[in-house]
């Protein structure tokens, strides 16, 4: 396989020291006002010149879609004082979700965006054909499908409907989250050094050093399913949270010479001891970095990393890595 030349480095002590004397904010939750419409402007930036350019372009209407549905999302169920007590007694993720019962609007939501995705696809689209089967899919087989994509179950899974699915999941829990904040700043409980998202339970989709504030320098961990963002140490396996045997590796050669600035913007965090991998993105290097579309388009690092039998330990609901040889997504 023809790829770009890309090798392990090591970050400097001083780009890793943690600030302890700052109060760093545990949690971040994400901006109802600002959420998808940042993701969206990201993923056609990303898009220009890409090999999966018409991929990223349509996940770019996704998300503009989800981000005016998120601004009239109709009023769902949130919990109750009495729900808050117990999630924060057992430590569990209050809108755990795969627990949390899903109000049946998030189907009518769902529904609502892709026919704004169908608005804007040009008539001759490929895309058309899949996302007008999942505006088509009945409900009882559309809630089995949210069930394993939430609970990581791959059999059954159409693969092919999945990030439309997820994105219609995504928009849900983001209002839910949004809602549920409301009630208080310690309604959420997040808890350092957890691999899983305080607010809903669900795995990353990458991790992200911060610039500017308080946040500066440090490393946050960015929600798959809600966008929340949670405090993790840095040079630490973001699955087995060993911190021995990590190495970051690029899509662009360094070494330990090379100058911070000048390092990979995006790189994937390595461990030796369970071979798992995570994404992790750099503010100080891209300002505009996004989760989740700078992940979608660095798919060739996935590869790289793979190829070396690393296991990607996060997920991204815009994209479900299944046969190699088949195209990503709708079609």
């Amino acid at each position: 396989m023809n790829s770009p030349e890309y090798q392990p480095f090591q970050h400097t002590p001083e780009e890793i020291a943690l600030r302890s004397s700052i109060d760093v904010p545990l949690l971040l939750l994400p901006k109802r006002g600002s959420l998808f419409a940042e993701r969206a402007l990201r993923l056609r930036q990303k898009a220009a010149g890409h090999a999966m350019r018409d991929y990223l372009m349509l996940m770019a209407l996704v998300c503009e879609a989800q981000h005016e549905r998120l601004q009239h999302f109709p009023q769902v169920p949130i919990p109750t004082q009495e729900q808050v007590d117990a999630a924060a007694a057992s430590g569990e993720a209050l809108l755990a979700a795969d627990r949390w019962p899903r109000d049946p609007a998030w189907r009518g939501e769902l529904r609502s965006l892709l026919r704004q995705v169908l608005d804007k696809l040009p008539a001759d689209s490929p895309a058309r054909a899949g996302v007008q089967a999942v505006i088509d899919l009945p409900d009882e087989p559309l809630e089995q499908q949210a069930d394993r994509l939430l609970s990581g179950i791959t059999l059954g899974l159409d693969v092919a409907a999945a990030p439309l699915i997820g994105a219609g999941l995504q928009l849900y829990w983001a209002h839910l989250v949004a809602a549920t904040s409301a009630l208080g700043p310690t309604v959420f409980r997040p808890v350092q050094g957890s691999n899983r998202c305080p607010c809903c339970g669900s795995a990353p989709t990458a991790s992200l050093t911060r610039v500017g504030g308080k946040q500066e320098g440090q490393r946050y961990l960015c929600c798959s399913l809600c966008a929340a963002q949670w405090l993790m140490g840095r040079v630490q396996c973001t699955h087995c949270l060993s911190h021995e045997g990590i190495h970051y590796r690029g899509l662009q050669a360094a070494d330990d010479s090379t100058e911070p600035t000048k390092r990979p913007a995006i790189e994937a965090e390595t461990c030796d001891a369970c071979k798992h991998y995570l994404k992790i993105m750099h503010m100080a290097r891209e300002v505009h970095a996004e989760p989740v579309a700078d992940d979608l388009a660095t798919l060739t690092l996935d590869l790289l990393v793979s190829e070396e039998g690393y296991i990607r330990s996060g997920s991204n609901m815009l994209l479900l890595f299944g046969d190699p040889d088949a195209e990503p997504g709708p079609s």
